[in-house]
């Protein structure tokens, strides 16, 4: 009996030096939307897998620009479609990008006592900076634009307008109070670190496109760590991935 627990005991500890001799660590290129999520995903595809991920987080189009550089990402969770798109034209991915959320805009505010109505809001006269971000490299600053065109607003408050570099810049905006309201994404303020704090109002879906974010593994995944990289890119589509964007207010895709 005793020698038969021995061996189990050496079995598993052989099984787990096995893992970590295996594990390896992916570098994430992370869309500003995602900054919050991150933390959850790489906890459970740590549980799940063995292997660390290691992301570096700004707009999806700095990333962009960031990648075909030379940057070694393994994979990118961007914020949209047309970048993993143009990345795959210009040969810089390694596989098909797949959409893994769709994601959603509100409004927030640390400052306001209310923002249930938002055109309202964006309008009252003590409102004189409103944060959103650079919508030539960040899809919800993008698509906020659209919004505010779509309501007729665009024009009329282009001059409270103030553009940060990513939606991670648009929350410190906001968060600190630099700015009086402004623009971000929905798993922000349900993100466990910003719960609570302040007013947000959902913008109806209808005044933009829908917010398709892709996720593509990279050459340099491919090359260098071709496995776990692979790994957590089905890990996105897995039910635990699902599951932990969907807390984080995400919009689901078919899971085909």
């Amino acid at each position: 009996m005793m020698i038969k627990k021995t061996y189990l005991l050496l079995s598993a500890l052989l099984s787990l030096f096995c893992l970590h001799a295996q594990a390896a660590t992916v570098s994430v290129a992370v869309a500003a939307n995602v900054q919050f999520v991150f933390d959850d995903l790489k906890a459970a595809f740590k549980q799940e897998s063995g292997h660390d991920l290691q992301a570096s987080v700004n707009s999806s189009g700095k990333l962009t620009t960031q990648i075909m550089n030379g940057a070694p990402f393994h994979v990118f969770l961007s914020a949209d479609t047309e970048f993993p798109d143009k990345l795959v034209k210009e040969g810089f991915a390694a596989n098909t990008p797949r959409v893994y959320v769709y994601g959603a805009l509100v409004l927030w505010s640390t400052k306001l006592n209310k923002v249930s109505d938002w055109q309202a809001a964006l309008q009252q006269a003590s409102v004189s900076k409103i944060a959103v971000a650079n919508p030539k490299t960040a899809p919800y600053g993008r698509e906020t634009m659209r919004v505010l065109a779509a309501a007729g607003l665009d024009k009329k408050l282009e001059n409270r307008l103030v553009f940060a570099e990513s939606i991670a810049q648009t929350n410190q905006y906001i968060h600190s109070g630099v700015a009086d309201v402004g623009f971000t994404a929905k798993s922000v303020v349900l993100a466990p670190e910003m719960k609570g704090q302040g007013k947000w109002v959902e913008i109806p879906h209808h005044l933009y496109q829908p917010i398709a974010q892709s996720a593509v593994i990279l050459k340099a995944g491919k090359e260098q760590q071709a496995q776990a990289a692979q790994q957590f890119f089905d890990f996105l589509y897995s039910a635990k991935g699902r599951a932990i964007f969907e807390k984080y207010g995400y919009l689901l895709p078919d899971n085909k």
